[in-house]
């Protein structure tokens, strides 16, 4: 009996898993290269500017303040759920999510250098990383990971080579 409540469980876990690592994979790198396109910016290079010379209290009142910003958002969802409007709900949450993943990947990159000036905030990262780069790994070691990353791999250069077919020189 243990052995079917193991395989369900990992059958449960694996998609999520796999979820996860892909949106950390892909979404944060676009986003990541967003926000700094984003950063050169005259008055966010400044405000980024100001947040790296926040003592360590004000930087941690500053990284996490931007999850409440992401309240109304959640708030609209459930208005839109009310309103029979699921597609609208959904895309405020996946928009929101978004761009609050965004702000708070930079924010991390910004204030990070005072962060870890905390002791235990040094400790949580390390804990974090570790356990974070832990199932990375699991994930990445499946043979059904191995394989979807082959097929996206030749998916890729299919279409490099149909757009180049396309593009006159």
């Amino acid at each position: 009996m243990k052995h079917h409540l193991k395989r369900a469980l990992e059958l449960a876990f694996i998609p999520v898993a796999a979820a996860i690592v892909f949106v950390e994979d892909v979404l944060l790198h676009y986003l990541g290269v967003a926000m700094a396109a984003l950063a050169k910016w005259p008055p966010v290079a400044h405000l980024e500017a100001w947040l790296g010379r926040l003592p360590p209290w004000a930087a941690l009142l500053a990284f996490v303040a931007p999850s409440t910003l992401v309240l109304p958002v959640k708030l609209a969802a459930v208005w839109f759920a009310l309103q029979g409007r699921f597609g609208l709900a959904t895309a405020s949450i996946v928009v929101g999510k978004m761009l609050a993943t965004a702000l708070l990947a930079r924010l991390y990159r910004v204030l990070r250098p005072t962060l870890v000036t905390m002791p235990w905030f040094l400790a949580s990262e390390t804990w974090l990383f570790a356990w974070r780069d832990r199932l990375y790994g699991f994930v990445r070691a499946l043979p059904v990971w191995q394989r979807t990353v082959v097929l996206v791999r030749q998916a890729k250069v299919w279409l490099a080579e149909l757009v180049s077919g396309l593009v006159p020189r």
